[in-house]
């Protein structure tokens, strides 16, 4: 495990210029990771923050359910990384249970750890709390790692 391979990872959307133009491939990433920060990497553990951006807010106000599944796949994806898998793989299932509100400049933590990650399959849960940890939501995410061979058509 490459402790700072994956927090460049994660961090590869953030920079003091804001998200990348709309015209980039990378402009969904650096949209919802923008400002997220990696606190700590051990394998089958990642630990983030990030201030809620006002970007990332709904029309209530509060931070987005699509940004939320995006934070979970990200850290989620980098939790697999952080064991040696040689790919964070493709999303087979995603599963968020949304329990609490997170609003505008709120200081959040984002915890993703695995669950098994084999041969072809990962499974990590995500956790986004609140600083007092009150828990925002919880998700789950499994993932196919096998890298495919040639082609045989």
């Amino acid at each position: 495990m490459d402790e700072d391979a994956v927090k460049r990872y994660l961090e590869r959307g953030s920079s003091s210029a804001g998200p990348a133009s709309t015209n980039t491939p990378e402009f969904f990433e650096s949209f919802i990771m923008n400002g997220l920060r990696v606190l700590s990497v051990e394998p089958g553990r990642v630990l983030c923050s990030l201030s809620v951006p006002d970007r990332l807010l709904n029309a209530g106000d509060f931070l987005h359910g699509g940004a939320t599944a995006a934070l979970v796949d990200m850290v989620g994806s980098a939790a697999i990384y952080s064991v040696g898998a040689p790919t964070s793989g493709v999303s087979v299932e995603i599963n968020i249970s949304y329990l609490d509100a997170a609003f505008a400049e709120e200081e959040i933590e984002i915890e993703g750890k695995v669950l098994r990650v084999g041969k072809a399959m990962g499974v990590v849960t995500v956790e986004l709390r609140k600083k007092n940890g009150k828990i925002i939501a919880q998700g789950r995410h499994t993932k196919y790692l096998a890298v495919p061979g040639p082609s045989k058509l």
